[in-house]
């Protein structure tokens, strides 16, 4: 059983800021997930708090943005910026023994940061993709990424991890065949 997850918070039409500029390496993370065979889970915001205007259940702002490539239908909701909060999520969690996340979304100094906190706090092994996260505030961005160390995630970069994956695998290839020539 596979005991890895990629999760993505909060990518929702709602979500109006930065989000454009992460949402093609978010689905290229989903696609990576995909290939080792990873569950993907999509978390909602769901905004209940009264008298706000974004987020709310049912509106078209809750949905999940519509470039973003949905592969499966582990979508929960949360209420609060902890998606371990989310009750669904948790129980989903257990059933399939999911040890370690690889961490995408918005925004990184809300729900990204509580989620990241949280799932470190409960022992898990956790992965900030650095390059499918964003923020209303981009100069918080750098912060973001140290706090996240501090608490003990990874950080990845996975374009590059993605290049030097099919930069060795072009190497190797090269090298069979230049094997399969020698006389």
């Amino acid at each position: 059983m596979q005991t890895k997850a990629l999760v993505v918070i909060d990518i929702q039409n709602d979500i109006t800021k930065h989000y454009r500029d992460i949402v093609d390496n978010i689905n290229a993370a989903i696609e990576w997930a995909v290939s080792k065979g990873m569950q993907v889970v999509y978390i909602k915001h769901n905004n209940i708090t009264a008298g706000t205007r974004t987020f709310k259940p049912g509106t078209r702002g809750e949905e999940l943005a519509p470039e973003l490539k949905v592969v499966s239908d582990n979508i929960f909701v949360k209420t609060k910026s902890n998606a371990l909060t989310s009750e669904a999520f948790a129980t989903f969690i257990a059933g399939n023994g999911i040890t370690e996340f690889y961490v995408t979304g918005a925004d990184a100094t809300g729900c990204v940061k509580s989620t990241c906190f949280n799932m470190r706090k409960a022992g898990y092994t956790v992965h900030v993709l650095s390059d499918c996260i964003t923020s209303y505030d981009l100069k918080k961005l750098p912060e973001m990424l140290a706090y996240y160390e501090k608490q003990g995630c990874e950080l990845i970069n996975l374009g590059a991890k993605l290049i030097n994956n099919h930069q060795t695998a072009a190497s190797l290839n090269e090298k069979a065949m230049r094997r399969t020539q020698e006389p």
